[in-house]
């Protein structure tokens, strides 16, 4: 098991690092290909759909075809992507490379499925907890490469993640093996289903829990576009503090699902720590809607930074003990293309809010977090209900 875990973390780090280092480069790379703020907002969208549209698909055939596959096959795309970013010559290459890189981010769902297939149920949100510090962690050190390296070339920083994405790929099969003893018992005849997409949203073993990770990751997309504008426009960031922050950020979620997360299981249990994580959130939402200082946002990003590691580890422990078995692999790639139509559709309405007022996005945030924390509750109530009929 222990040689497994740091293999999956080893493929999280990687997804991660590609995102740090994409995040404080891609918008001026792209400026040399002659795009527009239209353009590159499409650029930036459609990592978000490619991967919407593989997830389902690539949890599917993991269920069928065993994940070591599956985990190969996207390691060497995401691989690839980032060369196709480094030497791309022309704009077109650029969206060709985000979205091979948004349909072999398709991964995540096969790594989790990989830490449901080897562990005990009651040991499930410990190994997502570990997993999500090693996003953390490839948070962390993507902004850093792409702050020490762009210097010595703009290609340099996607250079660099190609090569950790070969080595991932080498680790993996060299040292992974199969974990899914169930392969093609759950597979149905279509392998990419979007009725059992939508028929899981009204699920009533899973459904509430799918919403809730639908929420939590729109309120996050919302506020990842508006602190943008916020830091720039109202609080004149220069490139390098924003920079700095968003390091520290992954620092902090690193800390919080690494260390803090274990222990806060123990505590108060999976559905009361997915409560107090919404009900934080809609507060420190609503702080930053209201901050006009540098120390107050600064300190409420660093807040929301440690809040927000402890959502998605217990909704992926929640689901794995909600969701059949043998389907371990489906229900994960389920909810990541949620997860996914929250990414696509955050963006959209933190630039059509931030036109109207800089801060109003971090409002909306708070009111999706306000529908997460509300269903929270009831699927803490549901959990309370059925404990007291046994």
């Amino acid at each position: 098991m222990k040689k497994t875990l740091w293999i999956i973390a080893l493929i999280a780090v990687v997804n991660a690092l590609g995102y740090g280092i994409i995040i404080p480069i891609l918008y001026s790379y792209s400026h040399k290909f002659g795009l527009s703020d239209f353009h590159n907002g499409l650029l930036f969208s459609i990592f978000s759909v490619f991967q919407f549209v593989a997830t389902p698909l690539i949890g599917r055939l993991s269920d069928a075809y065993g994940r070591r596959p599956l985990l190969l096959i996207s390691l060497f795309g995401t691989a690839l992507s980032f060369f196709i970013m480094a030497f791309a010559q022309n704009a077109a290459w650029l969206f060709i490379a985000r979205a091979l890189d948004g349909l072999t981010a398709g991964n995540i769902p096969v790594a989790l499925a990989v830490i449901s297939d080897t562990t005990e149920p009651k040991d499930r949100a410990k190994g997502f907890g570990i997993i999500g510090a090693s996003f953390g962690l490839g948070f962390t050190f993507g902004p850093a490469i792409s702050a020490f390296t762009i210097h010595l070339g703009a290609g340099v920083p996607f250079i660099i993640a190609g090569f950790v994405a070969l080595a991932a790929f080498l680790v993996t099969a060299v040292f992974l093996q199969e974990t899914n003893t169930h392969k093609g018992v759950a597979v149905t005849r279509h392998v990419f289903d979007f009725r059992h997409l939508f028929h899981a949203l009204v699920d009533p073993a899973i459904g509430k829990t799918l919403t809730v990770s639908f929420l939590v990751m729109l309120a996050f997309s919302i506020y990842i576009y508006a602190f943008q504008p916020m830091s720039v426009v109202v609080l004149h960031l220069s490139a390098q503090q924003i920079s700095i922050i968003f390091t520290v950020i992954g620092i902090i979620g690193l800390v919080s699902q690494g260390a803090v997360i274990p222990r806060a299981l123990k505590l108060f249990g999976e559905r009361r720590l997915l409560v107090g994580s919404a009900l934080s959130s809609v507060i420190l939402f609503l702080v930053l809607f209201a901050a006009r200082s540098y120390p107050l946002f600064l300190a409420a990003v660093m807040l929301q930074a440690f809040t927000n590691g402890f959502a998605n580890p217990v909704i992926q422990a929640l689901l794995s003990r909600e969701a059949d078995q043998k389907s371990q692999g489906s229900i994960m790639g389920v909810n990541a293309s949620y997860q996914s139509i929250g990414q696509i559709i955050g963006p959209i309405i933190g630039g059509v809010l931030s036109t109207i007022f800089i801060p109003l996005p971090f409002l909306a945030s708070a009111a999706a977090m306000g529908v997460a924390a509300l269903l929270s509750v009831q699927i803490l109530r549901k959990h309370l209900h059925q404990q007291a009929l046994v």
